[in-house]
């Protein structure tokens, strides 16, 4: 019975041994980690969600302390003064299943720069007669501070073409054509709509949510433990095989020509 395993020391099977040797440890230690990858982002989207309920009734802080805006710090209640300067639309923002656009208006604090504050939503196609003009003079405003967006990331539009007045995405990088002051990497969107305006909704730091990312990962990692599976069915497959041809040769019931692997 021994000698039909013969085949097992010979140097095809060597390398076929170690391949799986060095493929069932690698398949198991790539599952493992997407697999960490997901409950990773499982617990930031729990966090982030426990972040969110405790931010709507945390007391409002300076917006020079809140920034940078990071995972930490988005959400967070800000409070800022100063006088609202250039207003925009965003146009293309659903809130509760209806289509619409945001009032984006600039504030601009003592220090020279702008802080885009969205004061609010508003149903239909983005119409500059719709939007209400901004209150005159020193304004405070207290709301959700929010990182910049990224064009195609989370809904955002990347398209461009828009009418004068428009942008479609809510960024330093989108506004400084748009505006003739600096701008704040970051913006607000207030507590309350202004002028009978709805509110937006804070939304939840970027790579905090069960979005596809998530579940990427997540069948990534059925991906490698099935690999993983497969290749040992493979090994016990192939050896099988070994076994019979052995068997076969044995007995002499090999066809004529074929001859039974070298050892």
């Amino acid at each position: 019975m021994v000698g039909v395993y013969r085949f097992l020391l010979t140097p095809r099977w060597w390398g076929i041994n170690l391949f799986v040797l060095l493929a069932i440890p690698f398949c198991v230690f790539m599952g493992s980690w997407q697999l960490s990858r997901f409950e990773s982002r499982v617990a930031d989207h729990r966090e982030a969600g426990a972040q969110a309920t405790a931010d709507r009734t945390q007391t409002p802080r300076p917006l020079a302390e809140l920034l940078p805006v990071d995972k930490e710090t988005s959400g967070d209640r800000v409070t800022a003064t100063g006088r609202y300067g250039k207003q925009l639309l965003v146009p293309g923002r659903e809130l509760d299943g209806r289509a619409g656009f945001y009032v984006l208006t600039l504030l601009r604090t003592d220090d020279g720069k702008a802080l885009p504050v969205v004061r609010g939503w508003l149903p239909g196609n983005a119409d500059p007669a719709k939007a209400p003009a901004p209150p005159a003079g020193d304004v405070t405003v207290t709301g959700a501070l929010q990182a910049s967006e990224t064009p195609g990331d989370n809904g955002v539009s990347a398209r461009g073409g828009l009418p004068a007045g428009q942008t479609a995405a809510i960024s330093a990088a989108s506004l400084v054509n748009l505006v003739p002051y600096d701008v704040y990497d970051a913006w607000v969107t207030l507590d309350r709509g202004d002028s009978g305006m709805k509110a937006v909704p804070a939304a939840a730091p970027a790579d905090t949510g069960l979005d596809l990312k998530a579940f990427q990962n997540l069948g990534y990692t059925g991906e490698w433990f099935v690999f993983a599976g497969f290749v040992v069915f493979m090994w016990f497959r192939l050896m099988r095989r070994e076994v019979e041809f052995a068997r076969d040769a044995e007995l002499g019931l090999l066809p004529e020509g074929e001859q039974p692997a070298a050892v």
